[in-house]
């Protein structure tokens, strides 16, 4: 099986990317599943909620949600591995970024430690003003790090937790199609990591 994780801010083009590389497979007559973080499993929709309210306490709740909501996806991963040949996360371990400062490396370090990390490591990177701009054009109620100042924030840890092991692409541009950099990556990455 092929595991893909895709990580990002908001607004970067993390699912739009998951798309393209489903798509991608699937052309090839592979069977492809993406799983979405927050999801919309219990734990996914509780995120979701904590994550439109304000405050130190909500931002510690969405946060011990979103972990259970990835460890749920991750009792999957057996039983996946068997139905399908590429996997796709969108959203993982790049959560930890949301963590208050002192505590974002100790919280990736400990929980890349932890929890299977594939090969596959993708980060879609985007200037925040134009990751804000998307955030406003979809019309929803804006989460609590939805905005100019946490965009700039979470983007610099982001940053800096992605130094090793991710593979970095920009996306800041409207795109209709998935742009070649994006399949020079999926093709360096099938000829360097096999299939397990």
């Amino acid at each position: 099986m092929r595991w893909i994780i895709i990580d990002g801010i908001d607004g970067s083009g993390k699912s739009t990317y998951a798309c393209w590389i489903k798509e991608n497979y699937e052309s090839r007559g592979e069977k492809v599943l993406v799983r979405i973080h927050p999801s919309a499993r219990f734990l996914g929709k509780l995120t979701r909620k904590t994550l439109h309210g304000k405050g130190r306490i909500l931002r510690l709740v969405a946060s011990v949600f979103f972990i259970g909501d990835v460890l749920s996806s991750l009792s999957f991963l057996r039983m996946d591995r068997r139905r399908y040949d590429t996997l796709i996360y969108v959203r993982y371990l790049m959560a930890t970024a949301y963590l208050p400062e002192r505590y974002i490396q100790l919280g990736y370090d400990f929980f890349a430690k932890i929890l299977p990390v594939p090969k596959r490591l993708l980060l879609v990177d985007i200037d925040p003003n134009v990751a804000l701009r998307r955030i406003e054009e979809r019309k929803e109620t804006k989460e609590m790090f939805e905005d100019l100042e946490s965009l700039r924030k979470i983007r610099r840890k982001v940053l800096r937790l992605a130094s090793k092991d991710w593979i970095v692409i920009e996306n800041n541009v409207d795109v209709d199609q998935m742009p070649p950099a994006l399949e020079k990556i999926i093709d360096d990455w099938d000829a360097s990591f096999p299939l397990i």
